[in-house]
Parts: C-alpha cells; sequence; structure tokens
C-alpha cells in the first residue's frame, strides 16, 4: 500500500471522517504493501533539540563510491523490483549516514527555512473543498505511527495525523523534542531538495542508491541482524532486540563494506527518481534514471506522482514488510512529510 496525502484527502471526501486522512497517509507511511515514525513554526532553537550519548559515527564527510556495475532489481521477493538489469554508474560521494536533526537545524537557522509540516494544508492543492475536510486536518501536522492496541490489521489504526508534528517535534507538541543525531524526518521532497541545493549535493537517483547500498555484495532476503527493523509480529509486538523500537541515533549499527550506515532499516530514504511499479525494462544501462513524469504512475492515486524511497524502516517486518533489503522500493507522496522517511544526499567526485 503507497500512502499519500492525497489519498487521505479523497477518503475524507468519501466517509467525511477525519480518521479517514489517515488511510491515505498510510500508503507512504506504510510504504509496504503487505508491512513510519512519528514535527512549529519558526527557527528551531539549539537547546530544544537532545542529543543520544549512545551512537557516534566517526567521520561524518561524504564517501567516495567508485565506478562500477552491479545487477540492479530482484525478483525473489516483490513484483515491483524486477526485472533485474546490469547498470553502470560513474562514481559519486555520498553522506555516511541519513541527515540529522543537528545538521537539518543548521539549515534552518541558516536559510530561515520553514517545513511543509508547519503550514497549514492547502485544500486547493487537491481540489477539495475547504467544507469537507474536518478543520484539524487542515492544521500544519504530520502523520505518526501508533501502535494499535489489540492488533487492528487495519493500517488506518496504525497512523495518525497529528496537528503540531513536525521535524522539531516528531511525536506533536505533547511529545518529546527531536534528538540531535537521529535521522530528520517529517519532511516533504520540497523540504529535502531546499537542503540539497543549500548543502550543495543532490537526491540519489533510485540506480545510485541501490548500488552504494549492496557495497558489492550480493541480494538479500533474510531479516538483517544490523539493522534497525521490527522484531516480532508487526504491528502487535516489538521485540526490541536489536536494541531499538523506535528510531535510532545515527551510525549505532556496523557500516556497510563502503563505509555507509543505516542504507537498510531505521527509516526509509528517499531518491530523486519517480515511482513506476516494476523496473523499465529499456532503461538506459548507464547511469539511469527514473521514468519521466507521463511514464511515472501511483497506483494508489493516479493523479498525484510519488517517488521511490529506499531501505525500509523500523517498522519493517517479516510477517509485513520485508523491505529491508537494498533492492526493495515503494512510492512516497512528494508533499506529505511523515515519521518514518528520511534522506541522505550525493555529490559530485571531487
Amino acid at each position: 500500500m503507497i500512502l499519500s496525502k492525497s489519498t487521505f484527502i479523497d477518503k475524507i471526501l468519501i466517509y467525511t471522517r477525519p480518521w479517514a486522512l489517515l488511510a491515505g497517509i498510510c500508503v507512504v507511511l506504510c510504504s509496504c504493501s503487505n508491512a513510519g515514525e512519528e514535527g512549529s513554526a519558526g527557527l528551531v532553537e539549539q537547546d530544544r533539540i537532545t542529543r543520544s550519548s549512545a551512537c557516534a559515527v566517526k567521520d561524518s564527510r561524504p564517501v567516495l563510491i567508485k565506478a562500477g556495475q552491479f545487477a540492479m532489481g530482484s525478483s525473489a521477493v516483490y513484483s515491483e523490483e524486477g526485472p533485474v538489469k546490469t547498470i553502470m554508474l560513474d562514481a559519486f560521494r555520498m553522506d555516511p549516514h541519513e541527515v540529522t536533526n543537528e545538521q537539518f537545524a543548521q539549515f534552518v537557522r541558516e536559510a530561515g527555512y520553514v517545513t511543509t509540516a508547519e503550514l497549514p494544508v492547502d485544500p486547493k492543492v487537491y481540489s477539495a473543498d475547504v467544507g469537507s475536510i474536518p478543520s484539524e486536518l487542515l492544521l500544519p501536522g504530520s502523520a505518526v505511527f501508533r501502535q494499535p492496541t489489540g492488533g487492528s490489521p487495519n493500517d488506518s489504526d496504525w497512523w495518525e495525523y497529528r496537528p503540531g508534528a513536525n521535524w522539531k517535534m516528531p511525536y506533536g507538541p505533547d511529545g518529546p523534542a527531536a534528538v540531535a543525531n537521529h535521522p530528520v524526518v517529517h519532511l516533504s521532497l520540497g523540504d529535502m531538495q531546499a537542503y540539497a541545493d543549500w548543502k550543495g549535493g543532490l537526491l540519489p537517483t533510485e540506480a545510485q542508491w541501490e548500488y552504494a547500498a549492496r557495497a558489492g555484495g550480493p541480494a538479500v532476503t533474510n531479516q538483517p541482524s544490523n539493522a534497525n527493523t521490527w522484531q516480532g509480529v508487526f504491528p502487535i509486538h516489538n521485540e526490541g532486540t536489536d536494541g531499538f523500537e523506535g528510531i535510532a541515533p545515527v551510525g549505532c549499527f556496523e557500516p556497510n563494506a563502503w563505509g555507509l550506515y543505516d542504507m537498510i532499516g531505521n527509516v526509509w530514504e528517499m531518491t530523486n527518481d519517480l515511482y513506476l511499479p516494476g523496473h523499465d525494462p529499456s532503461r538506459p544501462k548507464v547511469n539511469p534514471r527514473g521514468p519521466s513524469h507521463a511514464q511515472a504512475r501511483n497506483p494508489a492515486n493516479p493523479a498525484f506522482g510519488i517517488r521511490v524511497i529506499k531501505g525500509g524502516s523500523y517498522l519493517c517486518a517479516p510477517n509485513y514488510c520485508r523491505r529491508y533489503r537494498a533492492e526493495a522500493r515503494s512510492g512516497h507522496d512528494m508533499g506529505l512529510g511523515t515519521s518514518n522517511v528520511g534522506f541522505r544526499l550525493i555529490y559530485a567526485q571531487e
């Protein structure tokens, strides 16, 4: 199921119930089709952001990813991951970990930036009559995962559109503030691109991301032991045997063979490619990019394009979301920030 704010709005118009908007959000938040996490106006105050003493990345400088080739995609788990094709890529540099709250806070302070989740929802974007949408769903906010009581199988029970939730207050105004060395979440594509412009980087293509995540290794299907994922039956019980039941600070697990942390699990990561269920077999073999706007397709709502996200999150479990793999992919609404999606950047080779 692919979650998007547009789907959320559509269902509100159909059912006229506040929780219906959540069903749309869940398409992006769950991002698993059989598998999220937990944002106020103005510049962030540094003392509002705490720091976890656990885990530490030794070096945050971009890592050189050498040119090479690999077999992109998989036919082993989900159909949208294929067909497999040998891809060749030029060298690039990549952030060793997801962009953190601390890094994003510096951007906000220097640029005076306000994120999408800190602004009221504009119903005109969704061709909706403002009177048909519950007022609380037009307030600034974002979607937060909530573990359902009784193990409800309905994904609309797993997510809540929470006014006041944003990157600084990831669980809403009544929850704890963002942790400095946690991945920044609750950002829209526009927020990520604004940070990338400020930083002098780009969002990776899906091919670049998958190549870097594989790090020269083979495709895998098993749940990894060195990543922040869901242990137990989702969404009923998370055993937390990896040491975390929610988002972890960056760098808590060993990096892959190329020195990149948390490419798998923790939070999904945004790419620069539009989404199409399955790879285009005719895509270029060298430095491929995703489909054009005309070719891209959002199965949940064809009127709104979505971007490819990769790597899975701490909500992925064997019984629901086996997307804790480099080849795994899903779609994400470009205008909706959620609590289980972050990003990292790539840069030109020096």
